[in-house]
């Protein structure tokens, strides 16, 4: 008797929630099965559309992981599962990370942000955080730069993207201001010729756009000329230094002195 009453109790069961049982493993089948074609199609445009390589696995993981949450919910209300305690369990779950990771998941939402935004890229110069380096990796949570002094400085992705970033290697050149001073005894038509020609025989100077003389200020024991030339951007302060040195050279072997000199 036992036996035919729980046969009975299968039998309203199947009937009862069977069609919606199987519907919720069509649901299921026929969605884990989209899910992956959408996982293909998202490579190939996040690779077409020349999205960072960094930030590619994640993007794809991050949708295809959440895709497959909804879905296997999905299901489970096709099939009548109660998800009232679970939605309250993932919630109190959620803000108690949220809570817990509130730097890490701000580096984090900065790294994909700037990952995807490229303020900068691996191999600029740039000055942040009173650092001046290049850009040697761009992570999720923190970028690294390497100084020219060689210090390797990791800087959380929350710093760089909520302050002020000086890419100094982005237009691919530099200008370089030199003032000099000089007494009114010496013509300043003279002091122009050598300077151009110091610039115009200068390999590390940059022919476009032209370099700039010209006198900045008048003062009673004197007068100061300025000069503006261009630097490629990599390699400016070796640049910057030789021809400083080639112009005091110059300076010196025609005889126009600095004050002091």
């Amino acid at each position: 008797m036992k036996l035919e009453e729980f046969y009975n109790k299968v039998y309203v069961w199947v009937l009862d929630k069977g069609p919606s049982f199987l519907l919720g493993i069509v649901v299921l089948v026929i969605g884990l099965w989209l899910v992956r074609k959408l996982s293909v199609w998202m490579t190939g445009r996040l690779h077409k559309r020349e999205i960072d390589p960094s930030l590619r696995p994640f993007l794809l993981s991050l949708t295809i992981t959440s895709l497959r949450i909804l879905l296997i919910i999905a299901a489970m209300q096709i099939v009548g599962v109660q998800m009232t305690i679970f939605a309250a369990l993932i919630g109190a779950i959620g803000v108690a990370a949220g809570l817990a990771l509130s730097g890490t998941l701000q580096n984090f939402t900065s790294g994909v942000l700037i990952l995807m935004l490229k303020p900068f890229h691996v191999g600029d110069n740039i000055l942040a955080q009173g650092h001046e380096g290049t850009v040697t990796a761009i992570k999720i949570f923190y970028t690294v730069v390497t100084t020219f002094d060689n210090r390797t400085v990791v800087i959380p992705n929350s710093k760089l993207s909520n302050e002020v970033i000086v890419n100094i290697s982005r237009s691919g050149s530099r200008r370089l201001d030199i003032e000099l001073k000089f007494n009114n005894s010496i013509d300043f038509e003279a002091v122009k010729n050598l300077i151009n020609d110091t610039i115009r025989k200068s390999q590390n100077i940059l022919k476009k756009p032209e370099g700039r003389v010209g006198i900045s200020s008048i003062e009673p024991d004197g007068y100061k000329v300025m000069l503006n030339v261009w630097i490629s951007s990599h390699g400016f302060t070796d640049a910057k230094m030789m021809f400083q040195q080639k112009l005091i050279e110059n300076l010196h072997a025609s005889g126009l002195k600095l004050p002091g000199m």
